[in-house]
């Protein structure tokens, strides 16, 4: 999945790195604020969704979202914390995460749409010094990045929007909250019958994940879904579609499939660039419209 697969990191943050004109953001209280724009615009955000996704998974409400979201957000915490300690973790004041903040403020707002609970979310972005190409999105709003995906990979700024978006969708279409349902399911042996039964044995897990979610790994399709929704919330943010064809030729470059952290869960190739070439067009309207203003 998306999650850091090792929180362990001496690296002090990089050096500052030039933010782009009009991406500034400072405040971590005024960020997570932020999640009043995406309740305020509601369900006019984004008016249709442009690339194909189909419908959420019904079996992902065996897990209670709210007790995914708090183990969630427990996790996040404890590794805040850590790399804190660890000196890893960059200050509100850093340039790259402020870069990053920037980023998400505009594309919050065309979360809702995707999924009515992130009008409640309280998001928050940070940044750890370490030189692993990762970045994650935890149910709830969670984000993470780690400077090596920015440094190793020079991404520009449309590169990693669409990073952030890819992992906003993660959380948006639940696919923590599915995978843990799935899987749980099928350890259980539920039948529809005594699925009933297994509700409460499934909420119990959700509220003590630990360390699940830092290791949960996505599908093919929770990954193409990812792709697709965060190319569109990037594109209605202003962010050049374009950059999502770059962002996994670097990837490939990189080292594909075999390469830790992100690398090894987010295989690159062929058919995945193709499918976001085949989907570009669809969002270039929404792209042009945001660059206008409209």
């Amino acid at each position: 999945m998306c999650w850091l697969c090792d929180a362990k990191t001496s690296a002090s943050p990089p050096p500052a790195e030039a933010t782009r004109s009009g991406h500034r953001w400072s405040s971590r209280r005024a960020f997570m604020l932020a999640g009043a724009g995406a309740a305020a615009l509601g369900g006019t955000g984004a008016a249709f969704a442009q690339v194909e996704v189909g419908k959420a998974s019904s079996l992902r409400k065996l897990v209670p979202a709210e007790r995914l979201e708090a183990a969630a957000a427990q996790q996040y915490a404890q590794m805040l914390a850590e790399a804190k300690a660890q000196r890893a973790l960059a200050p509100d004041n850093h340039p790259q995460l402020q870069r990053l903040r920037a980023m998400a403020t505009q594309l919050i707002p065309f979360t809702v749409p995707w999924n009515d609970r992130a009008r409640q979310w309280r998001w928050e972005v940070n940044l750890i010094g370490s030189k692993q190409i990762n970045a994650f999105c935890m149910p709830g709003g969670k984000i993470a990045f780690y400077t090596g995906i920015l440094d190793q990979l020079k991404l520009s700024d449309d590169e990693a929007a669409m990073i952030m978006g890819h992992e906003m969708a993660h959380a948006l279409r639940e696919h923590a909250r599915e995978r843990i349902a799935k899987s749980q399911a099928t350890g259980l042996g539920l039948s529809i019958g005594a699925q009933l039964l297994g509700l409460g044995e499934l909420g119990n897990m959700a509220a003590n994940l630990g360390t699940q979610l830092l290791t949960l790994k996505f599908s093919r399709e929770d990954e193409s879904e990812a792709d697709l929704v965060g190319l569109e919330l990037a594109a209605r943010a202003a962010f050049r579609p374009q950059a999502s064809v770059t962002l996994w030729q670097k990837m490939t470059a990189a080292g594909g499939g075999s390469g830790p952290g992100f690398l090894s869960t987010h295989p690159s190739g062929p058919e995945r660039i193709r499918e976001l070439q085949d989907n570009v067009p669809k969002v270039e309207t929404l792209y042009n419209q945001a660059r206008r203003g409209g």
